[in-house]
């Protein structure tokens, strides 16, 4: 019946699945990406892959206005690499870190396979009858019982809905769909912070940061730094520490004549790997210090209140506020603030090496590179200390988009597909439009439920004297003698007014 879903109609549930891997694939980011400095062609994160299905199954309505989680999209796409639609990427050498478990982590890569394409899954859809359709592989390189991906929607809690499925991808272009994201961002951002709409955010612009480049004054650095990137990317792909990973990574971004000292200190034997930790930890520490533009330099009026929303305790609405700001980042400083969180982290919680004598990690971490992160002349150093921390302490959740953005833009991209007037949309709201006589009903109930909250409360004002109760008494009802004789009633004509 057309007034089903296609959740609901024949071969529904392979339509469903097919529907989310053509706009996995079609919409996630994938490019070549560095771990490590080993090179990875044609790879996507995890925490993208989740985005991009959370954002697809709230604009289509297969479910309806069901709550979708975070948690739930994270099992759907764990069900995709379970079929074989994409695998883990092997960040180390002989394929010895090939992850089953999927991760919703903006530091674990993958790629798609070969065996899922969209175009036969849309000609089995098209040509397969009930038979064919229950013998069928949904994807082509593991049997799949189709039974087995309907009862993982039925183990999320998401039925299907009586709604018209509908693909954005379809009617809107890539340029519309990314207006309303950052749209709806800076809409949200500015409603957690409780800011005035800030200028800075609207005008701000892209900027693409240049890699740093080698001096040319010094001519060994020129003919000899690829040499030694490389001799560090062959000693970091012999290691399986997460500490040295995450340093090694960082140093994409340092000069060339740094990665050549550093690399010429290689420890020569393996129990100085302490020393090498503290090595790369001063040189990353070294050149971050000088850096003189923060990576987190645009709309700087926000820090403020996402600092307030820490020091008042309320760190879910702190959370978002900061995924919010930092999905305005340019994809490339995003990068580059992600693989140096990651270190700061994983630096600042290593309980097995001290980075210096008498100084917790944490404070350590927060003082090397804090104006590396931040450096805002309008915020307190208490202040900036803070949002440090918080950043430090949440890094595996601060670059992830929340859910509540989601759902702002998956109701503002179906609202201008169906042709409804944008700037009637304002996506997330606090409160219900009234008409004009609803409205004055409503603030001459709440008035006159004031009025008799104060009458009450002089009335029964055990503190007062009988002259002041008098006196007031005689002011409330020469002001509003309806309201008055409303709450005494009977009592009127004792009243001494």
């Amino acid at each position: 019946p057309s007034g089903l879903s296609l959740a609901q109609k024949p071969f529904g549930a392979t339509y469903v699945w097919s529907s989310i891997i053509s706009a996995l694939q079609t919409q996630v980011e994938v490019k070549k990406r560095r771990q490590n400095l080993k090179c990875h062609h044609d790879c996507f994160i995890g925490s993208d892959a989740v985005d991009v299905v959370f954002a697809h199954l709230l604009q289509n309505k297969y479910f309806g206005d069901v709550d979708i989680s975070r948690a739930k999209v994270v099992r759907v796409c764990q069900a995709l690499m379970d079929y074989k639609v994409f695998e883990a990427v092997s960040t180390r050498v002989f394929g010895k870190d090939k992850r089953s478990v999927f991760e919703d982590s903006s530091s674990s890569l993958y790629r798609f396979t070969n065996v899922s394409s969209q175009t036969d899954l849309d000609k089995d859809y098209q040509q397969c009858t009930p038979q064919r359709h229950e013998k069928s592989m949904l994807f082509h390189s593991t049997p799949v019982k189709p039974e087995s991906l309907e009862d993982l929607w039925e183990n999320l809690s998401l039925k299907p809905a009586n709604t018209p499925q509908v693909n954005i991808s379809d009617s809107l272009s890539r340029r519309v769909i990314n207006e309303v994201w950052q749209e709806q961002t800076i809409a949200r951002l500015l409603q957690l912070v409780d800011l005035p709409l800030l200028e800075s955010l609207l005008e701000h612009q892209e900027i693409r940061p240049q890699l740093p480049q080698p001096r040319k004054g010094a001519g060994y650095v020129i003919t000899s730094n690829y040499l030694d990137r490389e001799i560090l990317k062959a000693f970091s792909d012999s290691q399986t520490d997460e500490w040295l990973s995450a340093a090694i990574d960082c140093l994409e971004y340092l000069p060339d004549h740094m990665v050549v000292d550093i690399s010429r200190n290689l420890p020569d034997q393996p129990d100085k790997a302490d020393t090498w930790k503290l090595l790369l930890f001063e040189n990353i520490g070294r050149y971050y210090s000088q850096k003189k533009e923060p990576l987190l330099s645009h709309a700087s009026e926000i820090h403020l209140g996402i600092a307030e929303l820490l020091v008042n305790g309320k760190m879910e609405q702190s959370l978002e506020a900061v995924q919010l700001y930092l999905k305005l980042l340019d994809s490339q400083v995003r990068e580059e603030f992600r693989r140096l969180l990651y270190f700061m982290a994983v630096a600042a919680h290593y309980s097995e090496l001290k980075l210096q004598k008498d100084s917790d990690n944490r404070m350590v971490v927060k003082r090397t590179f804090s104006k590396a992160i931040i450096n805002n002349k309008n915020l307190s150093r208490g202040k900036t200390d803070l949002l440090i921390l918080f950043l430090v302490d949440n890094q595996r959740d601060v670059l992830k988009i929340p859910g509540t953005l989601h759902k702002m833009v998956s109701n503002k991209l179906l609202a201008l597909q169906t042709g409804q007037d944008p700037s009637k949309i304002t996506g997330y709201t606090f409160c219900q439009k009234l008409d004009e006589r609803e409205y004055r009903s409503n603030a001459e109930k709440t008035t006159k439920d004031e009025l008799l909250s104060l009458l009450k409360a002089i009335d029964e004002d055990s503190k007062l004297s009988d002259k002041e109760r008098k006196r007031l008494l005689g002011q409330f009802h020469s002001s509003n003698p309806s309201i008055f004789m409303q709450y005494f009633g009977d009592r009127v004509t004792n009243m001494c007014v």
